[in-house]
């Protein structure tokens, strides 16, 4: 693949910030990934708190373009702009209720509702437990109108030895679900064999 494709990935306020971080390092990593990074404001305190002080800046260096999270007229807006898909990691209940009943206030939200009007990969890590009723509901419209659900679970059957090992595999799992080529398994970095049941 001679082209870069272009992938956003969202950050908002949810715990897990660890998770987008590596979402973003991995497809940095992929040279044929060129990574739009969206980050609302709830992200960059949970970004500071749970990753580090630096991690925002970090992140903003990996990315191939950083959009900022008021701009509505950024190119990640427009349906006519090349992207893969989406992930949003970690997506809050907050961010998941705009998407699923289109409340397209800010950038996000409005770059995953262009993924689903124009039948691109869309990827949730919801992430809350327990989950009443009416997050449910906002789960069901929104895997209704295309996206795909997926919380950040840990693959125990994996054996993972350390948090860093989990937060690698929910991070491979999701990038996988974008049907994106060149991204190692988690299983084959910590030479374990991969059998579920």
């Amino acid at each position: 693949m001679s082209e870069r494709q272009g992938v956003i990935v969202g950050i908002s306020g949810a715990s897990g910030a660890a998770i987008g971080v590596r979402i973003v390092e991995r497809l940095a990593e992929n040279p044929c990934c060129a990574v739009h990074l969206v980050v609302s404001p709830a992200a960059e305190r949970t970004l500071s708190e749970e990753v580090g002080s630096g991690a925002l800046l970090r992140l903003r260096d990996l990315a191939f373009r950083h959009h900022g999270h008021s701009d509505i007229g950024a190119s990640i807006a427009s349906g006519s702009f090349p992207i893969r898909g989406m992930i949003v990691a970690p997506c809050s209940v907050r961010t998941l209720s705009a998407i699923a009943y289109g409340q397209l206030d800010n950038l996000l939200v409005r770059a995953a509702d262009v993924q689903l009007k124009e039948r691109r990969r869309l990827v949730l890590l919801v992430r809350e437990s327990p989950l009443h009723l009416g997050h449910i509901r906002a789960m069901q419209q929104v895997t209704e109108t295309g996206a795909i659900v997926a919380p950040p679970l840990p693959a125990f059957y994996l054996k993972p030895q350390s948090l860093a090992e989990v937060v690698d595999q929910i991070a491979c799992r999701a990038i996988n679900l974008l049907d994106i080529a060149n991204v190692s398994a988690p299983a084959q970095a910590w030479g374990t064999a991969a059998t579920g049941p």
